[in-house]
């Protein structure tokens, strides 16, 4: 008589292959992170969209019962993350606290930063304070994730132990852990912020789109983090989904530059467009000014002076507020040595200088536009000239009628 008990109890209610166990996982794992990436990243943490209450609460109810993180913790630190990046303060930096620390026990980190009360006082403003977050999910974040054993236990059977088991180290491992760890530590860079962020992989699949920090990091309000076209961020996926069926908003996206090719002097727009995409024109400076002078220099050198030139390429295009002392001493010896790659970079300085010492008024800032690409073109190296004529084209885009 207690054969059917017993069977219940080993197989559960749902009786899967192994695969279909697999599957059944990755299905419930992939939630997780689409309500960590939707919810908490883009729309509690940086209001880069608007929630139908109904799919905010599913979000909120799920986080509950597979994480029993709390939305205004997670919030807090991760807009601290971005207040003090890269400093001492940052709750969760590679560079200041070890890629094997962040990657390995990012989880820890996680949990000794939600007990700081002045970062959740400074820095959880506008998050959910409803009678649900007081007395639910703030005050019993165990009893969901309790609740969510007993839920996998009655679906799987014992096997139920083992999916719950994945389930709670999911989010710990692929956000606290590769997020937060190899996203500042290993990876491309499709912009130089004023950070060591990376873009992972360009595929977003398994972490929702976040593999692609370092577009995050260069526009923290963009409810999109792709920005090449052969980046895939499937996070926007589900919210142009949710947004077709009316149950989401987008409130900003990374800007996209727009260029006028019959524009042939610049004018105020230019220099309004010109700050706006300042990191497109820094990027696309490094990929068609710098990286091909020095492909040129390269090529006309012996082989010593070729091993330089490779160990100075990422310098040359690094932000210069992440240079050690180690990069500054190569890329002073390059610079020295090679006068062309030395003029480009000059070009470069100024280029920033643009926009870093923000002049008093943007016809200031025009004068100076005006004379830098009046200099670039004069000093006959080609990749310089053709730039110089195509930061003329930066226009704003159309408003619509």
């Amino acid at each position: 008589m207690f054969d059917p008990i017993l069977s219940l109890i080993s197989s559960g209610l749902v009786d899967l292959p192994w695969w279909g166990l697999v599957l059944a996982v990755l299905g419930l794992t992939h939630i997780t992170i689409v309500s960590v990436t939707v919810f908490l990243h883009r729309h509690q943490a940086h209001r880069a969209l608007d929630l139908h209450p109904a799919v905010s609460h599913f979000f909120r109810f799920w986080l509950w019962l597979t994480t029993a993180m709390v939305t205004a913790e997670w919030v807090a630190i991760h807009r601290k993350h971005h207040a003090k990046c890269e400093t001492a303060d940052d709750p969760h930096s590679p560079n200041t606290r070890g890629i094997g620390t962040v990657l390995w026990r990012g989880a820890e980190l996680y949990r000794t930063e939600a007990e700081n009360p002045e970062t959740l006082a400074r820095f959880s403003q506008g998050t959910p304070d409803d009678f649900l977050e007081r007395h639910l999910y703030r005050r019993r974040p165990v009893l969901g994730v309790s609740l969510m054993l007993l839920i996998d236990l009655a679906l799987f059977g014992v096997i139920g132990l083992t999916v719950w088991a994945v389930q709670m180290l999911w989010i710990p491992f692929w956000a606290a852990g590769v997020i937060n760890g190899l996203g500042h530590w290993w990876g491309y860079r499709n912009f130089e912020s004023a950070d060591l962020s990376t873009n992972i992989v360009p595929l977003g699949l398994i972490i929702g789109g976040e593999e692609l920090h370092n577009n995050h990091h260069a526009f923290p309000g963009s409810a999109r983090l792709s920005s090449r076209w052969w980046e895939f961020d499937i996070g926007w996926f589900y919210i142009r989904l949710l947004e077709t069926l009316g149950l989401a908003r987008v409130n900003r996206t990374a800007p996209i530059p727009c260029l006028d090719p019959a524009k042939q002097v610049p004018d105020v727009d230019t220099v309004r467009a010109l700050v706006r995409n300042r990191l497109y024109v820094m990027s696309d400076y490094a990929r068609q000014v710098i990286l091909p002078v020095l492909r040129e220099e390269w090529r006309c050198t012996d082989r010593s002076c070729r091993r330089l030139l490779r160990r100075a390429r990422k310098t040359l295009v690094r932000n210069e507020t992440l240079l050690d002392a180690r990069s500054e001493s190569l890329l002073q010896r390059v610079l020295a040595e090679r006068q062309r790659l030395r003029v480009v970079y000059d070009f470069k300085r100024r280029l920033t200088d643009l926009w870093a010492q923000r002049p008093t008024s943007h016809e200031q800032m025009l004068v100076a536009l005006q004379d830098w690409c009046a200099q670039a073109e004069a000093t006959g190296i080609q990749a310089l000239q053709q730039f110089a004529r195509r930061l003329r084209c930066y226009s704003l885009p159309q408003q619509p009628v």
